[in-house]
């Protein structure tokens, strides 16, 4: 099961990797919340903005949800060339164990717009390295703090 997911599309590399938040789960009613953070790196030549996400988030009972919305985190970044944009969100699953994966339509600077995959990333109790980072490798990038709190943020960015 990989504990991360990494690919590029179209020049667009995307990380992803996800841990459990124990504090904010409640295993006796069933509720479950996993955090997740994504990295996102513009490897293209061209400028390109996030207009929109989708994902698919299933759970250990094969149960799947799917979630379209505007941009990530409040936010529909734009990625100059070796850019990068990351952020931390959340999930709630009535399971233990899901998967998520999915994908962002992007639109660059000659008004092409073009699907991004976000690669499939498993949500588990499985105890994960909260310090551990996605190296974007990149000379700039955008660091958006969104703490993976349910009071604080809707989930599924």
């Amino acid at each position: 099961m990989p504990e991360m997911s990494d690919v590029i599309t179209h020049d667009i590399r995307v990380g992803a990797t996800a841990y459990y938040l124990p504090d904010e789960s409640d295993p006796d009613a069933h509720v479950y919340f996993f955090g997740y953070r994504i990295v996102i790196v513009n490897q293209s030549p061209r400028t390109v903005q996030l207009l929109t996400r989708h994902w698919d988030i299933i759970d250990g009972d094969g149960q799947c949800r799917t979630v379209d919305g505007p941009g990530v985190v409040g936010e529909q970044p734009l990625l100059v060339p070796d850019q990068g944009f990351k952020y931390t969100s959340f999930a709630k699953l009535p399971t233990t164990w899901g998967t998520m994966d999915g994908y962002y339509t992007m639109r660059n600077d000659r008004d092409e717009t073009f699907d991004v995959t976000i690669g499939r990333f498993w949500l588990t109790m499985i105890a994960h390295d909260q310090s551990q980072s996605l190296n974007a490798n990149t000379d700039t990038e955008t660091d958006i703090k969104a703490d993976a709190s349910p009071d604080d943020h809707p989930p599924l960015d």
